[in-house]
């Protein structure tokens, strides 16, 4: 069959006539304020077998379903409310066909994105156009044109400033004006003899976190203009439109905008320059408040996130007072790597911003790491940092700053190499001095992709993306042993250790540094949405369950296991991240908010200093459901005699009496929740078993569909561990594994939005109208097989 026909018959099919606390760790830690002023290509097969995987889950509603909007099993999608633990404060209605085309658009763009990436697109040579605006071709428009680009995706109006204490009525934005810079002054440039951190002055916006970000990016003019493209200006080809390029969880965007900036009685509102005629920086503001959704949206963060969107690279953080005892080696390795480290000393009252203590160090600031070396001090090795200041001249006065006696005692040569004259903000300390006298380190560690000189040792990067989703995926801490299970699990291999063998007991061993990033809270923030409290745990795989392909760990693997390693506590930061040491074997990393039933997105990126081999689990669907074998003489006489009472004189049952016939049963069980089956459901389920094309079932075929309602009424039972009647949406998981199903996170969710009432529950007639079409699923899709390959 051909790829198009197939997604025809998906169309066609459709339609539904057509068819508590483990670990002390766990504990959520108090809203972190927003940060002081330093702060594969896809398978065609697969790709239809997904297709019909949401077409027939979430269908577009029959019109009856959609007259009777009120009705429970009428109502095309649940509107969930907050009713489980944990849930949202608010109800999120589903809607019907929309909902369905939702599904199966995101679907076809995952399958696009990934031949696209791999195709290189989304990497910094080659970034994703932002909203499909192509930089070269709107400039040529508009030269051709000659006309000045005008941003229809982030028009200069009220909604780009903000929401709330930026919003169109707020008297902090009354009386600004959109002017560009060729309204401002009479010769604006876009860089005058390369970028400084004199170019990044703050303005009216609470974003000191960025602008220390772009300030430290001057000093690494490599890694700055793969951030602010060069060949821009407002004197050759100008268009009034410019470009920069972000990372966003794992890919590079391209994001233009017009260079017109709000201004306040004829001067810039934000960031600027200080010579006033410099405006890359403002421009780079502009941008990444577009990719963010406002300049509001910028308001409160971290510098680190900065970074990470200005590099690609994850970040990880030290308090030096309860540093590890190898911390030495590990700024080492980062140097070694290219990453950009970074440290400062924190303040306890408002009075210590820019204090200067007695040694010359500046309190509340950033400094850069630039170097670590360690050379032979009176017959002995002593370790030596390298920092600098990026805002000033001010320098540590303290052993072995410039002209300090230490050096004296130096070789000659070394000395030379080393000992640096100029006051230019750079000095070197000893180890043991920095470790005493900032109380923080950051390192953000610099992706392949950004890397450009052979001389540094690179990582090996892998990055999954993944959502928690209520109902499904989103199972919370170890403190939910119910539900925590359910949570999302990748898997990764380390086989070759670290070339230095530092491990425990002098056991080889791998350093990984695990980052969970959660997605796009920033610019839903818009929307009343905050950060969520993440974490993650890994677990290694006992030798005896290694080499399992494709098994989601049940909760008894988790009541019997302990985390190997783990993040630091459940924290509301965009990334939390840590670096550990492993032995070789197989380990399950599992990410997940503190509490269950929380929706968002994240993507957790491995480092590791050798190659790992990773996959995530659950990610393949397959089927091979109960099939009972009924032949008309293996049927007893009493059975005969009850189908030929039910079924009339044609020995025929009709959808309609299918319905009657079932529901007659129901109502006598007390042990089950149902509401009954409904005709859609009936006429599916003759639709799976009737052989002959009648529309109806003989006496076989009841018989068939009569021992598979038993078969699924032993599941249900079996899976409803509370013993409530109904079985909870997380529970559903092994109800499709008994039934023969393995499927995939998005599947899964899927059947809990179409089968799950507000209160996350499955009732009998639910999970079984999910069955028989999860059957009629298989035996329709020509690429599935019972064998689980897909």
């Amino acid at each position: 069959m051909l790829i198009a026909d197939k997604w025809q018959l998906i169309s066609n099919l459709a339609h539904p006539a057509a068819t508590r606390s483990l670990e002390s760790q766990c504990k959520a830690v108090p809203t972190v304020p927003a940060a002081p002023a330093v702060a594969s290509a896809s398978c065609p097969r697969l790709s239809v077998h997904l297709g019909y995987v949401f077409a027939l889950l979430v269908p577009p509603p029959s019109r009856a379903q959609r007259a009777a909007p009120g009705s429970s099993r009428a109502c095309y999608l649940p509107t969930f409310t907050s009713s489980c633990p944990g849930g949202n404060d608010r109800a999120v209605p589903h809607a019907g066909r929309a909902g369905w085309r939702a599904g199966m658009s995101r679907v076809a763009a995952r399958l696009c994105q990934e031949r696209a990436a791999t195709e290189g697109l989304g990497s910094n040579r080659n970034a994703i156009k932002y909203l499909k605006q192509d930089y070269e071709a709107l400039k040529q428009q508009c030269l051709q044109a000659g006309t000045l680009f005008k941003d229809e995706e982030f028009p200069a109006c009220p909604s780009a400033l903000g929401y709330r204490d930026l919003g169109p009525y707020s008297f902090k934005t009354q009386g600004i004006i959109w002017k560009r810079p060729t309204e401002l002054c009479a010769n604006p440039q876009f860089i005058i003899g390369g970028a400084t951190r004199t170019d990044v002055c703050q303005g009216e916006l609470g974003d000191c976190w960025l602008l220390a970000a772009i300030a430290s990016l001057t000093l690494n003019p490599d890694i700055l203009f793969r951030v602010v493209p060069k060949a821009q200006s407002f004197q050759k080809d100008y268009a009034g439109i410019f470009h920069f390029q972000f990372w966003q969880y794992g890919e590079w965007m391209d994001v233009v905008v017009d260079d017109r900036l709000p201004t306040k009685n004829g001067k810039l509102l934000f960031v600027h320059s200080e010579e006033g005629n410099e405006f890359w920086s403002a421009l780079l503001e502009k941008a990444y408040a577009k990719l963010n959704g406002s300049y509001e949206a910028l308001t409160g963060g971290s510098t680190m996130e900065a970074f990470e969107d200005f590099t690609g690279g994850i970040s990880e953080s030290y308090e030096l007072r309860r540093a590890p005892s190898n911390l030495y080696q590990i700024i080492l390795k980062a140097l070694r790597a290219g990453s950009l480290l970074g440290c400062s000393i924190d303040i306890t009252t408002a009075a210590e911003i820019e204090a200067i203590t007695s040694l010359k160090l500046v309190k509340g600031h950033a400094y850069s790491i630039t170097g670590a070396e360690e050379v032979y001090y009176r017959g002995r090795p002593e370790k030596l940092m390298r920092l600098r200041n990026p805002w000033g001249e001010v320098e540590w006065t303290g052993a072995w700053s410039d002209n300090a006696p230490e050096w004296n005692y130096v070789d000659p040569k070394q000395k030379e190499a080393l000992d640096k004259q100029v006051d230019d903000g750079e000095f070197w300390m000893a180890f043991s001095d920095f470790q005493r006298q900032f109380t923080r380190l950051e390192i953000c560690n610099l992706t392949p992709d950004t890397l450009t000189s052979n001389e540094v040792n690179k990582w090996d990067l892998t990055l999954f993306n993944g959502q928690w989703r209520r109902g499904s995926t989103a199972g919370g801490c170890q403190n939910y042993q119910a539900t925590y299970w359910t949570n999302p699990q990748f898997k990764i291999r380390l086989d070759e250790p670290d070339d230095d063998h530092e491990g425990s007991l002098n056991e080889p061993c791998c350093t990984v540094l695990v980052g969970l990033m959660q997605k796009n809270r920033r610019r839903q923030k818009k929307m009343g949405e905050s950060l969520l409290s993440i974490g993650y745990s890994i677990y290694q795989i006992p030798q005896e369950l290694e080499n399992n392909t494709d098994i989601h760990a049940n909760r008894a693997f988790f009541a019997r296991n302990q985390p190997a390693a783990r993040s630091d506590p459940y924290v509301n930061l965009r990334e939390v991240s840590s670096r550990m040491k492993l032995p070789r074997g197989e380990y399950l990393i599992v990410p997940s908010t503190f509490e269950p039933y929380k929706n968002g997105e994240f993507c957790l990126r491995v480092f590791s200093e050798k190659q790992a081999k990773t996959q995530v689990i659950g990610d393949v669907v397959a089927a091979k459901p109960y099939e009972p074998h009924v032949d008309n003489k293996d049927i007893d006489d009493e059975f005969k005699t009850l189908f030929q009472k039910l079924s009339g004189e044609d020995c025929e049952v009709t959808a309609n009496e299918l319905q009657t016939i079932l529901n007659r049963v129901l109502a006598k069980r007390k042990d089950i929740k149902s509401d009954g089956f409904n005709i859609n459901t009936c006429r599916e389920m003759i639709s799976l078993l009737d052989t002959n094309g009648t529309g109806t079932l003989g006496l076989v075929e009841f018989k068939t569909l009569w021992m598979k309602i038993q078969k699924y009424l032993a599941i249900y039972k079996k899976v409803d561990s509370d013993y409530s009647g109904t079985i909870d949406s997380h529970e559903m998981r092994n109800a499709l594994r008994e039934a023969g199903f393995t499927l995939n996170d998005q599947v899964q969710h899927s059947i809990v939005i179409r089968y799950a009432c507000s209160k996350l529950t499955i009732d009998f007639n639910g999970f079984v109208a999910c069955m028989i079409r999860l059957e009629t699923l298989f035996s329709k899709c020509p690429c599935s097989s019972a064998n689980g390959s897909s």
